[in-house]
């Protein structure tokens, strides 16, 4: 049950899915919750993959309007929260001040020029890339979209344990603090049911899953240490930049998969 109740604060917090009911906010909940943030990003997945399924294949629209249904639906699905802190993050790590006052500029509830122009550059490289898969569509690119969240939700609660907060308040430390040392042991049983389930019945996707691990894997080694020397430590708004990022890295990979191994 705190498993279900941990997967349902995700939904509350994280995606715009109306959850009309009070959730616990105790450590035992929010542990789980952090267990269970590759399983949201999973969800998340699912529902883009069967998205453009239906706009494909039940539907009379063009390639360009399924590939803006699937990229809006990032962005209504998250009711944008990732995307704020994209923004945030943006404007403090190209404002090339110090450690202090870029906490402070992430804390100012205003966006200025280089969020917004951050946010561009994200919003119009992911609609790319999503166009230009779709247009080379094959059927296990529908699996390997879903594996997308997955994975930026894995490297969000890795970042989240391993990288020290930056300040004492706000969402990353409330979830920060509820975690222990065996919180991430279930993250590695995730990917080994996947890629046994990949193996026995979804052979073809196993290289795009495999290339999704190491991109991953790179880019949270790039931020551990990156984020310290940006921001002091981790913040909330850095969480939810690194799962947009790591999102349209993914993207990028899929996309050149196409091109050079699946074409």
């Amino acid at each position: 049950m705190k498993w279900i109740k941990g997967l349902l604060i995700n939904l509350q917090f994280f995606t715009s899915i109306p959850i009309p009911f009070e959730l616990p906010m105790d450590k035992a909940h929010l542990e789980k919750s952090i267990k269970t943030f590759p399983l949201l990003g999973l969800l998340q997945g699912v529902i883009y993959a069967l998205i453009l399924y239906g706009f494909l294949h039940w539907t009379p629209f063009s390639i360009l309007t399924a590939a803006f249904a699937v990229w809006l639906a990032g962005i209504m699905l998250t009711g944008g929260i990732h995307l704020d802190g994209w923004m945030d993050a943006s404007d403090a790590f190209f404002s090339y001040q110090d450690r202090v006052k870029r906490l402070e500029i992430m804390s100012d509830p205003r966006t200025g020029a280089f969020g917004v122009l951050s946010v561009i550059v994200l919003l119009s490289a992911r609609f790319l890339f999503i166009y230009e898969v779709i247009q080379m569509i094959h059927p296990v690119s529908y699996v390997l979209i879903a594996l997308m969240p997955f994975f930026s939700k894995m490297v969000m609660g890795v970042l989240l344990l391993k990288v020290n907060a930056a300040k004492k308040e706000g969402l990353g430390p409330l979830f920060k603090n509820a975690a222990n040392e065996k919180t991430l042991f279930i993250y590695p049983i995730y990917i080994v049911i996947l890629l046994i389930i990949t193996v026995f019945f979804l052979n073809e996707a196993i290289w795009g899953m495999l290339f999704f691990i190491l991109v991953s894997g790179f880019i949270f080694l790039l931020l551990r240490k990156k984020i310290v020397t940006w921001f002091g430590g981790m913040t909330g708004d850095v969480l939810g930049a690194s799962v947009e990022g790591t999102e349209v890295l993914l993207w990028m990979t899929l996309w050149l998969l196409h091109y050079f191994a699946m074409g």
